[in-house]
């Protein structure tokens, strides 16, 4: 069975900010990344932080419910950007770009605030997620492969539950 990424597949990474997942897949051989983020700012903070290592990525400053890219992606990344989503629509709409971003066998792995976690973030509120309700969302485009729950300790100490789900785009 072929692992979920390779280094020469195309990444997308949504909601990417300037967090460090970018700079160690680079360092990993990763050489064609497409960076998500809503903050313009935050790309060009990434940008900064890259150098002369950003040469395979291209920084999108998007909305990720509108968000489009010049051909499919290999794989779907996102760690806390769906659970700012509250309304119904916001999510179909964001599960519609993953599908239509996301080639046939292809991935989407996404991590979501857990059924017992933190009910906002930064001051927003946000909803939660369980596999059930994260595979009722991407179905029909995607099977759920595995899902697992986590617990994250936050840099200043808090413990936040996490459900991470891992995708495989289908035929249909």
């Amino acid at each position: 069975m072929r692992r979920v990424s390779v280094p020469t597949d195309r990444l997308a990474l949504i909601g990417v900010g300037a967090s460090s997942l970018t700079l160690d897949l680079v360092g990993r051989g990763y050489s064609s990344i497409d960076a998500v983020d809503i903050s313009p700012n935050a790309l060009h903070q990434l940008n900064l932080r890259l150098g002369d290592q950003g040469d395979g990525v291209r920084f999108i400053a998007a909305d990720v419910r509108e968000v489009k890219f010049d051909g499919c992606v290999d794989l779907w990344h996102d760690r806390a950007t769906l659970h700012f989503l509250n309304d119904p629509v916001d999510q179909a709409m964001y599960a519609s770009r993953a599908a239509e971003a996301v080639r046939h066998h292809g991935h989407l792995i996404v991590a979501t605030f857990g059924a017992n976690g933190p009910e906002q973030c930064s001051g927003l509120p946000v909803t939660r997620h369980t596999s059930e309700s994260l595979g009722a969302l991407f179905a029909g485009p995607f099977d759920l492969q595995n899902s697992f729950d986590v617990l994250h300790t936050t840099p200043w100490g808090a413990t936040q539950a996490f459900t991470y789900a891992v995708f495989r785009r289908n035929d249909t």
